[in-house]
């Protein structure tokens, strides 16, 4: 299953909404959105500073993790990054992949 890192700011809307609800609140509404789209949450961490809040994601499909994301955003409550991540076997069987590629000038 893909993999992603989610990188969550609240706007002030959002924080007030983390104010009222807590952590776990959120937890729970998050987990709720992930396994609507067949996912689940590996991990979820508040920090404090331009992020605050980080997440381990997994969805069977981009496009789960797409329509997730969007949907998210479209509250307008937070702003997010999405980074795909990649196991360490998916590397190596990246290396092994024969690509045709030419520096520029050479």
């Amino acid at each position: 299953m893909p993999k992603y890192l989610v990188q969550s700011s609240y706007t002030p809307e959002g924080m007030q909404g983390l104010l009222t609800e807590g952590g776990s609140g959120r937890r729970a509404v998050v987990e709720q959105v992930v396994r609507s789209c067949g996912g689940t949450l590996e991990a979820m961490y508040f920090a404090y500073g331009d992020t605050d809040l980080y997440c381990i994601i997994d969805f069977p499909d981009h496009l789960s993790m797409a329509a997730v994301a969007m949907t998210v955003r479209a509250s307008g409550a937070v702003e997010s990054k999405t980074t795909p991540l990649l196991g360490v076997e998916e590397i190596d069987e990246a290396v092994r992949r024969e690509i045709a590629f030419r520096p520029p000038g050479s």
